[in-house]
């Protein structure tokens, strides 16, 4: 059950109810375990009222004290929890106490240029996401209820990390299931967007209002400094170089040649400026559909030392994952059968519902189907700066094999 304070002063109560596939203890114990989210149908019960975006207290069943979050009827997630505690007063101190913490805990592992500032969920402030690239911030509000404490975030970013600048990338299509609109632009003082971050030696553009995301991505930073050991002297293909992440470190650590493929222009084109930008000449980069690129690479008996598939996400759903998987395998079993004896394949799904274990076990079916033996070197998944919290499987999504061929 759910009793709630809102930020307006608005009270509510709800009872969580076990849908379909959970009971009730199971419901409970999940949110015990540290999982913040409440869905709506497994709410039985509200009393009081509230606005959207209000802060409700939550309890089960058998009005046992669960915590607080903020609410949204229009979310699928009816409500976001912050803290365990029903007791505790959700206002500005919390949230600034909450940013701080967050911010001090990255600098107290060492990050101090670019690094991932706020990572929703795992730093307890789900629906925030804060990169910092160099001087600036890009921030994105994903929830309504996040979007209801904006300039609190923003003060407390500024009292925190001292910004030159922040630019808001809310241009997520997430938002519109909040019942959010669109938009991006500066939060304050102009500044300049295209911006240079250092990441593992080598120089690469950001476009903080035109890139992916927040603009650049943070996450694969570890998994490309891994090429370092399988790199030198070796001819390296990139599928979904994107804007050159894999194959400009390959490049940077001795590849003899390196050919990066995406099917974006756009990407090609930022890719080969981040080439150029470091004086690489041993890698070229060129639009390509990879699926093709790989089937007649395998059909024809073309082969490379080192392949590297870092493909977007195929599942975003749980319901998607089977489709997903389908592919995730057709590409590692084309790049398997493309890769030299003794070379390796480096490869990665970013989806969360592809989880580790799954990942695994459809690398092994790939190189069973492939007629080729693996053997594991190097598993990484996110840097320390994107956290893994226990109890919320959905923040351990990013996973990096990097497989011998024998």
């Amino acid at each position: 059950m759910v009793a709630c304070t809102s930020v307006v002063d608005h009270t509510a109560t709800f009872a969580a109810m076990a849908q379909a596939k959970l009971t009730i203890n199971d419901t409970q114990d999940r949110i015990l375990r540290g999982h913040p989210w409440v869905f709506g149908n497994q709410i039985a019960h509200e009393e009081g009222t509230y606005v959207a975006g209000d802060i409700v207290q939550v309890y089960d069943a058998k009005r046992r004290p669960l915590g607080q979050g903020y609410i949204n009827p229009a979310s699928l997630i009816r409500v976001r929890m912050l803290t365990p505690h029903v007791e505790e007063k959700v206002n500005t101190e919390f949230i600034t106490a909450r940013i701080t913490r967050a911010w001090k805990y990255r600098q107290r592992l060492g990050y101090t240029g670019s690094c991932r500032v706020i990572f929703s969920e795992a730093d307890m402030l789900p629906g925030l996401i804060v990169d910092k690239f160099n001087d600036v911030l890009s921030v994105q509000f994903l929830t309504l209820g996040m979007e209801r404490w904006k300039d609190i975030v923003l003060d407390a970013l500024t009292q925190a990390i001292q910004p030159k600048g922040i630019y808001l990338r809310n241009d997520v299509l997430v938002r519109e299931k909040e019942g959010l609109e669109l938009n991006k632009g500066f939060a304050g003082k102009p500044f300049a967007t295209d911006l240079v971050i250092d990441e593992n030696g080598l120089e690469i553009h950001v476009d903080v209002a035109g890139g992916q995301k927040t603009g650049h991505f943070l996450d694969q930073v570890r998994n490309h400094a891994a090429m370092a050991q399988i790199s030198k002297g070796q001819r390296v293909l990139d599928c979904f170089t994107h804007t050159g992440g894999f194959g400009l470190h390959a490049a940077h650590y001795g590849a003899e040649a390196v050919l990066g493929l995406d099917i974006s222009e756009s990407a090609v084109t930022q890719a080969t400026r981040n080439a150029e930008l470091n004086s690489l000449k041993n890698c070229t980069f060129k639009v390509a559909n990879v699926f093709d690129f790989l089937t007649e690479a395998s059909r024809t008996g073309k082969q490379w030392d080192v392949i590297v598939l870092d493909p977007p996400a195929f599942a975003k759903s749980r319901g998607a994952i089977d489709n997903a998987y389908r592919g995730y395998k057709e590409i590692n079993l084309r790049a398997l059968k493309s890769i030299t004896n003794g070379g390796f394949l480096m490869t990665c799904s970013c989806s969360q519902h592809m989880t580790p274990d799954l990942f695994r076990k459809m690398l092994a079916e790939a190189a069973r189907d492939a007629g080729r033996r693996v053997r594991e070197v190097y598993y990484g998944t996110q840097p320390p700066d994107h956290p893994i919290l226990w109890g919320i499987p959905e923040t351990h999504y990013l996973k990096c094999l990097m497989l011998e061929v024998i």
